[in-house]
This record gives C-alpha cells, structure tokens and sequence, in this order.
C-alpha cells in the first residue's frame, strides 16, 4: 500500500527539503524570492547548487537539466551529467552556481518567428525559483525561462512570470488604497482540470492519423455512443483505474496534488483534477502531468490521447483553468463572503474583472485559439467562441442593485430540505454551475473553460493576469486620488458595470438565441483560429502586453507568426495523412470489397442464378458511388495542396481553413460513410468501436 505522507513531494527539492538543509541565512533569503517576488540575492546561489546537487545525487540523479517550455509547445531538456574531470584519470560531481542559475542551448531550431536567424544559434535558459526542481528517472529537472542571445522571450514562462508580477504590482496599488496597508504581494492561483482519452495502444498503431496527428480523421460513428450517459462517473474499469492508480503514485512523488479522477462523459474519456497552486507552478505541474500521463500509459498497453477532438460524434477534450488571487496573507480576493454585496473589496476585484473581459475579449479568446480546439468549441460540454461571464443569480442580482441605486438583501448560506431525516442538512452555494460559460464564477474563482487539452495554459494565464493588471491599474489610478473613498467606489462599480454589462450572461450558450443575441451587443464571435488570429496585432491587443510590461513590439509580432504557422502546418499535416491513409488504405480496401461483390454476383450468373441479391447489388452500387465520390475529393485535395502560397501566414492560414478544411470534411463524409457498409474483415484499421470500447 501507498504511504502517501511519506512519498508525497519526495523527488522534489521542495520547502521541506530546503529549511532542513540549507543554513538559515540562504533559506529566509531564497523564501523572500520564492513568496515575495523579492530579487534573488547572487551570493545564495553557490550554496544552494552544492545542496541541491548533494540531494540529487542521493537521490539516484546522475544527469541535471534546464527544463523549458519553448513556443513549439512541447517541453525541452538537455541533459548534463554531473561528472567532471578531476585530474589523474580520476572523476568528481561537480555543480556549480552557473549550472544552476544559467544554461545555453541551441535558440536556432526552435520557434522565433523571424527574431532569430538560422545562423543565430545561442540562446539562454535562466533559473525560475519560484518553481520546485525535481527528479525523474535519474536527472533533476530545473524550471527555467528560455531567452534568446539578444535578450527576448523565445518561451511561455517569461511572459507568465511577467504577468504575474504585472497582476502584483496593481493588485497591491489597490488593497493599499481600499486600506490595506499591510499586503506586499499577490499572486494568480490557477488550478487544471485535465481530459483527456485512453484507447488500446495495439489498436492506435494501426492508426496512422493517431501517430501522425493525434485525432481520427475518418471513422465512422458507432451505433452507441454518449447518448445513454452511462459512462460519466461511472465505474472505472480495471485496466484504467490500474493506470490512475500508478499516474497518482507517479504525480504523488513529483509534488503534484492529483486530486480527482473520474470517467468523462464520453466512452474511453477521463478527467484528471489538481489542486489550485500559484499559477506558475500549476502550468509547471501540468506540463509536467501531461508527459506523465502518456509514459505511464505506454506501461499498461495504453494510449494517453491529449488531442482537443480525437473523435468525430463525442466530446472533445478541454482543460478547465480555475483562475482566482490571493493575497500573501492567503486571503481569496474573488471570495464573496456570505454578504457579498457588502463585501466592498470582492466587488472591486469582480468588476476589474468584468471590465478587464469584456474589453479584451478578442484576447482572451486568442489565447485559447489552436487547430484542435477549433474542432471543440461550441457543443458537446465546451463552451462557444463567444467569451461571456456567468456570475450566478445572486451576484448578478448584487451588481444590479449596485447599477440602479436600489437595496439588496444578501441571502447567506441556504440549507436544502429534502425530507429525508437521515440525510445531514447541507448548504448550497451561492451559484449554480454553467457548462456552456466560457469563463464562470464558481464559488470563489472563475472556470475559464475555453483552453484546449493540449496546451499550456500559460497563455490564457497570461492573458488573464495582464488584461486583469490594465483593469487593476485603472481603478488604483482613480481610487488613489478619491477625495471620497466610499463614494469613489460606489460611482466606480456602478460605472463598470454599467458600461460592461453586456459581457453577462447567465443563460445556455449553445441556443442560436445567444449567438443572435450577443451579436446585437456586439461581442466577438471568432468560430476558426485563423479568425482570431487575425485580431492579435490589433492596436489595444498589443499595447496592454506592451505597457504592461508583458511582451515587446518584437516578441507580439514573432508570436503571431508563430501561432499562424503552427496552425496551418497542423492541418497540412492532418490534410496529406488524410490524402496518405485514403491513397493506400481505403481506396484498396473499397475495391477488395466490391471485387468480392462483382465475384459473388458472376458466381450466381455461373450457377443459372438470376442475379437477384439484392444487398450484393445494392452494396456493389453505393460502394462505387461513394469510392468515386472519395476519389475525386482526394484528387481536389492533392490538386489545391499543390497551390499553397506561404509568403503571408494569415493568408496561408485561412487558405488551409477555408479551402482544406471542408475537402477533408468531404471526403471523411464519404469515406464514414462507406465504412457503415463496408464488410469489417474488409475495412484496413481498427474502427471506433475498438478504439472508444476496447481497453477493458
């Protein structure tokens, strides 16, 4: 049995770790760093190598690594092993400060969108602190940033740790004017709840579209699906729950707080919750949880499918960021309390929030924009392309007595009566849940539902932190000349929300109503990536991460060209194995199978038969229909990837979503629809049916 007080956190060089072998000096002074955001002081860096090195070591570590989260998506380790020549023919271990604190590594061969050149090779890795190393295998892994020779962020984290401080820095200028004198600090918390899909690994070699894309991009919908809701929260089957059980030990020892899992509502989907940590640490732990997750699923014959939509029909896969503050006293600022309306520093925040949505909307909804997500937004449990905010009746109810000038009665905690007197009596929350919310008030944070299950959530992080700083920045401007408080901030919440009202809703984001609706009040509604994209250098857009310190003019331009890249090469790879696996695989199939039909129908002609099978006829008849069918789409297809342009990435980008995207949606049409008819000893690939029921 798992000990879990004793293996939690024990590959990390964590709080624990650090008081008891550190002196007191280095420890107080590293603290100040880590919960402060106070600046590293140089000289604590040779101590803490040596111990960090030593606790390594002790630990089964040979090999050391810069660990970094580049703009290609995936993370990035390069691997030293301690060992140094010590003279003699003789080795020490050796590492030193600038091991710890400073890497080098190759800057040309990642993502740059033009702020690199080929031939500009170096590029830096520097230490980030406030994030834990920890030991996998037998390397220690240590979070750093990734920065080019000439100085900008070539990572995710930068720009995230920038935030953070941004979000600070006003956040304090606010407190301090509402009266607290005492915070120094606050930090974003954010919490990710993972989905993600688990199929039999024999069945996902046989796929080529799964190996090279991630997703299926053909395959026919099987006769149940989620219709039942009969897989959601239900029993777990014992290849899977064998799997949690060793992704848990696995998380456990890396200091990752796995706390719920749980069947999706799809079949072969699942969820996996942390708990809520300051927000650089949680995008660590779940970069980190997402590579654990496929490793540990290659043991027990499984395969870990993290694509946003890996079928066609079901749910697709989100990654829900729980998003609050807190103060360095550990106080919730997004908590209302059991009197919000009454709670004069909730309101503050909450309307920044509100103010800091609605106006850079178009950002936020950047943040989330990818190829995969593309095909999730909208339906099935994620939300639409129109980011709103659901706050529940109550503090609706809170803000609009606030507008109008009229009393509120707070509620407080009500208790449900069910009738049942074995039943304990418990309280409800102050609101409901809303599913198709991208960005709901939950308790006390906001579930941002947009992100997809692939990615970082450093981004929509990011953008949250910085947009909110704007907002923050804005009400410090006015409250910190307010001539009086009170009456300041009554005008300023009454202001916002009067001004930002549209950005509310409360209702079901699928209805066409909502989609009409929010038209007439003028929000966004970006259905594609390319779409989106289209916006990220709009002026406001670049300027708050700008003068917020967040990205230069450089770094917003290289990352638009970035994201525009990566999209349409993700669909031109998806587009040419779609053209590869219909070439090779389907079309043969289609033949094999109607060569079979003509050979049965001559067979009776031979016998004197009057050629009367229907269904060998009527199946002869579809299955050339549709190989035609599939045959001229695949021929379209192959003919327009010829036509590409790359010389500007937006227009290559909506060339690959406007001209690629509905050849390939024709052409899947067909080919599912041959597969429905199609002899399965005949079809060439495991189907959904083995891939959505087969682990057991």
């Amino acid at each position: 049995m798992t000990d879990i007080m004793k293996e939690f956190g024990c590959r990390v060089f964590n709080d624990k770790v650090m008081k008891d072998r550190l002196s007191s000096k280095t420890y107080e002074s590293l603290q100040s760093t880590i919960k402060r955001g106070t600046d590293l002081d140089s000289t604590i860096a040779a101590e803490i190598a040596e111990v960090m090195k030593d606790w390594a070591i002790e630990n089964g570590a040979t090999h050391f690594t810069h660990w970094f989260h580049p703009l290609s998506g995936a993370t990035a380790e390069k691997h030293e092993s301690f060992v140094s020549t010590a003279g003699g023919g003789k080795i020490k271990l050796e590492f030193s400060p600038s091991n710890l604190v400073k890497g080098e590594t190759d800057a040309s061969s990642f993502p740059s969108g033009g702020l690199r050149d080929t031939f500009e090779a170096r590029g830096y890795t520097a230490w980030d602190p406030t994030s834990y190393a920890f030991i996998r295998d037998t390397v220690l892994y240590i979070p750093t940033i990734f920065l080019s020779y000439s100085g900008e962020a070539l990572d995710h984290k930068t720009p995230l740790l920038r935030s953070m401080e941004a979000l600070s820095t006003q956040a304090v200028r606010v407190l301090k004017a509402l009266g607290y004198k005492d915070v120094d600090h606050v930090k974003a918390t954010a919490g990710a709840e993972q989905e993600y899909f688990l199929v039999d690994k024999k069945y996902y070699d046989q796929r080529e579209d799964l190996l090279y894309t991630g997703r299926t991009l053909i395959g026919a919908k099987t006769p149940k699906g989620q219709e039942m809701d009969d897989h959601y929260y239900g029993s777990i089957k014992t290849k899977v729950s064998e799997f949690m059980k060793d992704l848990n030990e696995e998380l456990w020892k890396l200091g990752i707080q796995a706390k719920t899992e749980h069947n999706e509502v799809a079949p072969g989907q699942h969820e996996l919750a942390n708990n809520y940590l300051t927000v650089n640490v949680s995008v660590d732990q779940n970069n980190l949880t997402m590579d654990v997750m496929k490793k540990i699923a290659k043991k027990h014959g499984l395969e870990c499918l993290l694509h946003e939509k890996p079928f066609a029909r079901v749910n697709g896969s989100g990654k829900h960021n729980n998003w609050s503050l807190k103060m360095d006293t550990g106080e919730n600022l997004l908590d209302p309390g059991d009197t919000p309306s009454e709670n004069t520093r909730f309101l503050v925040f909450l309307s920044a929030l509100i103010k800091a949505v609605d106006e850079y909307q178009d950002l936020i909804r950047i943040s989330i924009a990818s190829a995969g997500n593309d095909h999730r937004l909208g339906a099935a449990e994620a939300p639409p392309a129109i980011v709103s905010i659901f706050l529940g009746d109550e503090l609706t109810e809170v803000l609009e007595s606030i507008e109008n000038d009229t009393a509120h009665k707070d509620k407080g905690k009500q208790s449900f009566k069910i009738n049942v007197h074995t039943i304990p009596a418990f309280s409800k929350d102050n609101t409901d849940r809303n599913r198709t919310s991208p960005f709901a008030f939950t308790g006390n944070k906001f579930e941002f539902r947009m992100p997809g299950s692939s990615a970082s959530i450093s981004t929509p992080n990011t953008v949250l932190n910085t947009v909110v700083a704007q907002a923050l920045k804005e009400f410090a401007d006015v409250l910190e000349n307010a001539d009086d408080l009170n009456d300041t901030i009554h005008q300023l919440i009454k202001d916002t929300v009067r001004e930002h009202r549209r950005i509310l809703f409360n209702g079901n984001g699928y209805e066409q109503a909502w989609q009409d609706e929010a038209a007439r009040r003028g929000l966004s509604n970006y259905r594609s990536t390319p779409e989106a994209l289209a916006h990220y250098l709009d002026e406001k857009n670049v300027r708050v991460l700008v003068d917020n310190g967040i990205l230069s003019l450089p770094e917003c331009e290289s990352r638009y060209e970035i994201y525009l890249e990566k999209f349409w090469k993700t669909v031109r790879i998806e587009a040419l194995t779609m053209v590869d696996m219909t070439r090779k695989d389907i079309l043969p199939a289609l033949s094999c199978s109607m060569d079979k039909l003509k050979q049965s129908l001559k067979d009776d002609m031979k016998l004197g038969l009057a050629a009367d099978d229907a269904y060998a006829k009527d199946t002869l008849a579809q299955l050339r229909d549709l190989s035609n069918r599939i045959y001229s789409d695949l021929t379209a297809m192959e003919e327009k990837l010829k036509t590409v342009e790359k010389e500007d990435g937006l227009a290559t980008a909506f060339f690959y979503h406007k001209e690629i995207r509905p050849l390939m949606d024709s052409l899947r049409a067909s080919i599912d629809a041959a597969e429905l008819i199609t002899d399965r000893k005949d079809w060439p690939m495991p189907s959904y049916r083995e891939l959505l029921f087969g682990v057991e």
